[in-house]
């Protein structure tokens, strides 16, 4: 039977302390989420059920119950006490989805330090960043990642642990380097878990600035309130649910609902370890009769370039649910997902900031195809004017989305950068950076970034990033960079570059610029072309014109050029 309930009744008298009755909590109460992700269902009888079914990319299974979760956790928790961590530490998950990952992003919140998941394909520079900028105590990865962190750990002074939890052996280990094989150590069936309360910190997720380094944005443990009753409501998990959230847990939706919101209802999911197949993904799908799917758009639409014969000639009739994340749904995909699934994918709407669903199509509401949906109860959701920053009561018109403030996931700041995350209030609102419209029946719909973040494939790319590697580059004199049009991820980033005197431009060069981005930083980051330019445009101030470049790329009137710098 569906959670759901209607759209209109959610809505009547909603308060978020309906969500705090059903985890039996009360304000001033212990409230650690490593502790509602395991221990809690246990005590409800659940400990023998399956939390987790893994698969790696050559098919090798594995699987836990709600108990080995409870037990890993501990487990890993008390390894990390032993070396002399502690509650409020930064501890870095840099590893592949492996089920020692989620086991450790428990038992991190399980001693009250801070988890910090970073997308293990990050080039040193991309670690380097975010490790310095949060000043991270330990960081628990793989033998195979070993030589990324050895490569940056001496710029790093209060980087004092490595923990490698490798599912096989690891040697020829370095100073400050620690292995463990879980499956070799006793479980730890009892341990104190750190009285964490509602406002104490929990997770810290780095996403892209728009002209600075990445910002570290700060969770706390009440984050839980949200992230269950969202993944109740809008993802209508239900008791006997197989769930599958491809989503890494590097970024935000793979904690908030690849980790915190199904296992705080003690639901059964499923994580697949290997790169993006249409084949893969249906027969992993079909394999484990998953029922509710949590996915982003621009998986979607590679399953729809694969073809619908391929998706009917799989079983997909367990799938009851869909829906997605990371960019803007297209209507096309909507209504390819409804020919060959037989339902459509619901879009949903949130950020790393916000933590938790903000904006969604919610299950029972009529869908608009290419609407964001409407606000989840509890979140007031309006349109602003951008010079005045008063709600436009104008239906269609285009402004600033923002939330009023005080749900209980919100970001409770920036890590070492609290000026900017004063910049992101004004007046009463929350400004998302992004722009959009509500139309009569109030419905949001997404316009673009009020910025020049790209979204490449639901992952959000600084260009200022991005163009602070390409200057060290030993040919690159200036760069710039935008996004360019993509059929598939919307949007990809492309640089354009200049040479210093004695280099020449042509494709090996290309090709090696590329590489080297995709090393320092990611293959997020890579820029999927370089143009060679004698000049980059600027303003007569000196300033390098990015909207220029932008709008040849997207086919938009140039506008006023009467700054631009003379010949």
């Amino acid at each position: 039977m569906s959670n759901i309930g209607s759209y209109q009744k959610r809505l009547l008298n909603f308060n978020w302390s309906l969500a705090e009755k059903e985890l039996e909590y009360h304000d001033g109460d212990i409230i650690n989420i490593g502790w509602y992700c395991s221990d809690r269902i246990c005590l409800q009888g659940k400990g023998d059920r399956i939390a987790l079914h893994f698969e790696n990319f050559a098919g090798k299974e594995r699987k836990y119950t709600f108990n080995d979760i409870r037990l890993a956790s501990n487990t890993v928790g008390t390894l990390l006490t032993n070396l002399g961590l502690q509650n409020r530490d930064r501890i870095c998950l840099f590893m592949d989805r492996v089920p020692e990952l989620y086991f450790s992003f428990l038992g991190i919140l399980k001693i009250g330090a801070v988890a910090q998941p970073l997308f293990s394909a990050f080039g040193d520079e991309s670690l380097y960043v975010r490790l310095e900028d949060a000043q991270t105590r330990a960081i628990i990865t793989q033998s195979k990642y070993l030589p990324k962190i050895r490569r940056i750990r001496d710029k790093l002074p209060f980087l004092e642990y490595i923990i490698v939890l490798d599912h096989t052996k690891t040697k020829n280990l370095e100073n400050k380097e620690y292995a463990f094989y879980l499956e070799e150590i006793p479980a730890v069936e009892k341990m104190e878990i750190f009285p964490t309360k509602s406002e104490s910190p929990s997770v810290l997720h780095y996403t892209s600035g728009t002209t600075g380094q990445p910002k570290g944005v700060q969770h706390v443990h009440y984050s839980l309130i949200s992230q269950y009753l969202t993944t109740k409501w809008v993802l209508d998990l239900q008791d006997d649910d197989i769930y599958w959230c491809t989503a890494d847990p590097g970024w935000v939706t793979g904690t908030s609902y690849g980790i915190i919101g199904p296992w705080s209802l003690g639901i059964t999911q499923c994580v697949l370890d290997a790169g993006f197949s249409a084949q893969a993904w249906y027969r992993f799908i079909e394999k484990y009769k998953i029922s509710m799917w949590y996915s982003s758009p621009t998986a979607i639409r590679s399953l729809m370039k694969a073809g619908n014969e391929l998706a009917m000639s799989y079983d997909l009739s367990s799938l009851r649910h869909l829906a997605s994340i990371g960019e803007p749904l297209n209507p096309e995909a909507v209504i390819w997902s409804q020919r060959v699934f037989g339902k459509p994918f619901h879009d949903t709407y949130w950020q790393t900031e916000t933590g938790s669903i903000m904006i969604s199509n919610f299950p029972g509401m009529k869908i608009k195809p290419g609407s964001m949906g409407k606000p989840f109860p509890g979140i007031t959701g309006v349109i602003l004017d951008q010079e005045r920053f008063e709600p436009i009561k104008e239906a269609g018109k285009i402004g600033l989305i923002a939330f009023r403030p005080g749900w209980p996931a919100m970001m409770r700041g920036y890590c070492n950068n609290q000026e900017i995350y004063k910049k992101k209030f004004v007046g009463r609102w929350y400004l998302t950076g992004d722009k959009g419209s509500i139309d009569n029946e109030g419905y949001f719909w997404f316009v673009g970034r009020d910025d020049d973040i790209i979204n490449t494939g639901g992952h959000l790319v600084s260009p200022f990033e991005v163009e602070s590697a390409l200057l060290e580059y030993p040919a690159i004199g200036e760069s710039a960079v935008v996004s360019k049009p993509d059929e598939v991820n919307m949007e990809v980033v492309k640089a354009f570059i200049t040479l210093k005197p004695g280099f020449l431009f042509n494709s090996e060069l290309e090709l090696d610029i590329m590489n080297f981005i995709r090393k320092r930083l990611s293959s997020l980051a890579m820029p999927q072309e370089i143009e060679y330019m004698d000049k980059l445009p600027r303003t007569r101030s000196g300033k390098i014109m990015r909207r220029l470049l932008h709008a040849k790329e997207w086919g938009e009137d140039i506008g006023d050029i009467s700054t631009l710098e003379n010949d």
